[in-house]
């Protein structure tokens, strides 16, 4: 499929995630995914629950651009990192409205659970069409002038 063009995502905060450590801060970071297109952002160590990131990514968005996924987890030592939560965006608007200032979106675990915001500010900026102009060659008695 041909591309419409670039999408950047400014991953700026979150704000009241559910913390998932007794001892210590979360030290949360996001992954990011638009159909087969991934980015990780950095982990913010020991921000626990209101972490900031202020990071930009870009994908490249194609025909049929549908939804941004968002997920947060929790960076571990020990064992697997923990599932804080996700944030799905749809892109209709910005394809429309070309960007969209940061907005809260709403941070939800698997069963719909309400957990918390996330920052993400979007801008789109189509593909730049390139029409080349072909110069109308003179023709004088079926040659073109100037080819042999």
């Amino acid at each position: 499929m041909p591309p419409l063009g670039n999408l950047e995502v400014l991953l700026v905060d979150a704000h009241g995630l559910h913390n998932t450590e007794f001892l210590s801060k979360m030290d949360p970071y996001v992954f990011l995914k638009y159909q087969t297109q991934e980015h990780k952002s950095k982990v913010a160590s020991n921000e626990g629950s209101n972490p900031e990131w202020n990071e930009t990514f870009v994908f490249k968005l194609s025909e049929g651009a549908s939804d941004l996924l968002i997920r947060i987890l929790d960076k571990d030592r020990f064992s697997a990192d923990d599932f804080l939560g996700e944030a799905i965006i749809p892109l209709k608007g910005v394809l429309t409205e070309g960007s969209i200032l940061p907005t809260p979106y709403n941070v939800v675990l698997m069963d719909k659970t309400y957990c918390g915001q996330i920052k993400v500010g979007l801008t789109f900026t189509p593909k730049a069409k390139c029409y080349v102009e072909e110069e109308e060659e003179e023709v004088e008695g079926g040659w073109k002038e100037g080819s042999l």
